[in-house]
């Protein structure tokens, strides 16, 4: 017997990632995919990241602007554990008002998590400096999901309320 584990729905999903703020981006690599972590801010509609300029990821996003972006939520034990895949694409957001915008809401979600200083250095940053330095500086860029598709989401859950999902 096979134990299927119980799909999410939509709400469901949605308010992981509006709960949530770290995920994981899979770039289309050279000879594999490559992964990397990334802060996120959700309005409602959009997932926003702040890429630094350089690396794997930059060059990765240049080639080949398709990704899967996943969110998760465990408990340390994994006795409830759940997680939403959404392919799509990325963009770079051009617009200077979007822009501020969103670099507000990172400067927001640092401080409103009390995220370590450290988490700058991701960014683009020193630690040493004050994390409004996001909204003054223009050492990284801002992308922005797009093009997911409802019907290609994928969001599985294991708690002891989602049930013993299904056997085939």
């Amino acid at each position: 017997m096979i134990f299927k584990m119980p799909s999410m729905e939509k709400q469901e999903y949605d308010r992981l990632i509006e709960e949530e703020y770290i995920c994981r981006i899979a770039f289309k690599g050279e000879s594999h995919p490559h992964v990397a972590p990334f802060l996120y801010i959700f309005d409602g509609k959009y997932m926003y990241f702040l890429s630094t300029k350089y690396g794997k990821k930059v060059h990765h996003f240049r080639k080949n602007p398709l990704v899967t972006v996943e969110v998760e939520r465990y408990n340390p034990d994994l006795s409830s554990f759940s997680f939403v895949a959404l392919p799509g694409r990325l963009e770079e957001v051009e617009d200077p008002e979007t822009r501020r915008l969103v670099r507000r809401r990172f400067v927001e979600l640092i401080q409103k998590r009390r995220l370590s200083p450290n988490v700058l250095s991701a960014l683009g940053h020193s630690p040493d400096e004050p994390v409004e330095v996001l909204l003054t500086e223009g050492r990284n860029s801002v992308w922005r999901l797009v093009g997911v598709k409802v019907k290609d989401i994928s969001g599985l859950k294991h708690s002891e309320r989602s049930g013993r999902g299904i056997a085939i």
